[in-house]
């Protein structure tokens, strides 16, 4: 894959970070139109269960973002799952996902 823009890059390097704190096992990290970014890691409660993209997407959609322009998700599955996919195209549906490994190489966009 290519080299990322910088803010690509930076959502990356944020879902790495957030994985790497919690020990969970993704991390992911979404940007607004206006540059913002929230980041969130995989919720695995008894009453509740979220991607880590997903969680990150809820963040986003209750601090009342209406667009997303990017998201990265760092995981070491093989894939990202549809369900977190839909969740960023629920705001913006030609909104690249970056996937990413844990040692932050990117190897898919979606």
């Amino acid at each position: 894959m290519a080299e990322l823009d910088p803010e690509d890059a930076k959502l990356v390097t944020l879902a790495r970070s957030a994985r790497a704190r919690t020990g969970a096992p993704e991390g992911a990290a979404v940007r607004d139109p206006d540059g913002r970014t929230y980041v969130a890691t995989t919720v695995s409660l008894p009453s509740l269960r979220l991607t880590a993209l997903q969680a990150a997407v809820a963040a986003a959609a209750s601090s009342g973002v209406t667009g997303l322009d990017a998201a990265a998700v760092v995981t070491e599955a093989g894939t990202v799952d549809a369900a977190s996919l839909a969740a960023v195209a629920d705001f913006n549906p030609a909104a690249p996902v970056f996937h990413a490994d844990p040692s932050g190489a990117v190897f898919t966009a979606h």
